[in-house]
């Protein structure tokens, strides 16, 4: 059966890959997932793009699996040689947008569904999540999809990690800093210099160090990216504005982080958005006991994924290299897939079997 569901996996990808289906624009690559999944015998539900499904014999008294991944692409850029939208295999690489992020993932999640989907006594239940909106981390994408989900009790999240242990990963915070001043003529004494003030902000931001660092993912790290001030040479700027990336660890919230930093600078800081926080797994869990018997490696993962959605413990994994992903000639090694299949099948046998 194995052998059937790589093949049909590889065979799935390439259609999934000449289709567009970029963040929001996923009604095609949706249609077909939910295809693929009604002929393997899988009972469907779908939320605008986002398709899912229980296994046959799901049992609200058990816990439950959350396996997801997104089909959604961010738009291909310039440096393509070739076509984007075409799936061809050469010297065991497939190429095509999608085929790394997340697609190799995508499918090979989905393959792991259909072989336990007919078991009777599992100890877990399990679900399958073919996500949108993940690349834009767009509302109609999995926070849409949380509320109708049974209770989730863990998650792996299919990205491309080589197939090794992602436990935790960074959360984001991004902040529009405005140093306020007083405007006035550069050639007098008057006024307040806002760009000065903010550069004492800034200097807090380079120089600060959170005391909660992670073994996993070190510290939270803060980077002032942008800035912006004044208008002509001889006026003095009523306000500098800047921004801050800041990648937090799973030692704090980003509401924690923000509390801090607003404690600390003398300048107006308004976040983008709380909710892209850290997630991570215990070292201890099972899932990932299991994952180190079968020789993967753990680590701390520095990219987001769905899984700042998710409120439960949750694991990265899949096919497939995070160093890929948004590269000119997207590929994916067809074996990467195989192998991902079967890593999948025996991580999940030891604990739900």
């Amino acid at each position: 059966m194995i052998s059937v569901l790589k093949n049909e996996a590889i065979e799935l990808l390439k259609k999934l890959i000449e289709i567009q289906s970029y963040s929001g624009e996923e009604d095609k690559t949706a249609f077909l997932i939910e295809h693929y999944l009604k002929s393997q015998g899988v009972e469907t539900k779908r939320r605008n793009n986002n398709i899912w499904a229980v296994n046959k014999y799901f049992n609200e008294s058990k816990p439950t699996i959350l396996l997801n991944s997104h089909h959604d692409t961010v738009k291909p850029n310039k440096g393509y040689t070739k076509d984007p939208f075409e799936a061809k295999i050469i010297d065991g690489k497939l190429y095509g947008l999608g085929s790394n992020d997340a697609g190799g993932s995508l499918v090979s999640l989905m393959a792991l569904f259909i072989y336990y989907y007919h078991y009777k006594n599992l100890k877990y239940n399990l679900i399958i999540l073919a996500s949108a909106e993940e690349e834009n981390s767009g509302k109609s994408g999995i926070r849409s999809m949380i509320p109708l989900l049974p209770e989730i009790d863990f998650a792996i999240i299919g990205e491309p990690t080589l197939m090794h242990l992602a436990i935790a990963e960074k959360g984001l915070l991004v902040l529009d800093c405005y140093a306020h001043g007083i405007s006035g003529h550069a050639a007098h004494t008057l006024g307040e210099n806002s760009i000065y003030k903010a550069m004492n902000a800034i200097q807090w931001f380079k120089d600060f160090k959170f005391p909660k660092i992670s073994d996993i993912l070190g510290e939270v790290k803060m980077t002032v990216t942008q800035i912006n001030a004044g208008s002509q040479h001889n006026v003095i700027p009523e306000t500098c504005h800047f921004v801050a990336d800041v990648r937090v660890n799973e030692k704090y919230s980003n509401k924690e982080v923000l509390k801090i930093i607003e404690e600390n600078v003398d300048v107006e800081v308004k976040e983008r958005s709380l909710r892209h926080n850290s997630s991570s797994i215990p070292k201890n869990h099972p899932i990932v006991l299991s994952g180190q018997n079968l020789g993967r490696k753990t680590y701390g993962s520095p990219t987001m994924s769905d899984q700042t959605a998710l409120t439960c413990p949750s694991l990265k994994l899949g096919p497939g290299d995070s160093l890929r992903s948004h590269t000119a000639d997207e590929y994916i090694y067809v074996d990467e897939i195989k192998e991902g299949i079967e890593l999948y099948v025996d991580l999940l046998s030891s604990v739900i079997v």
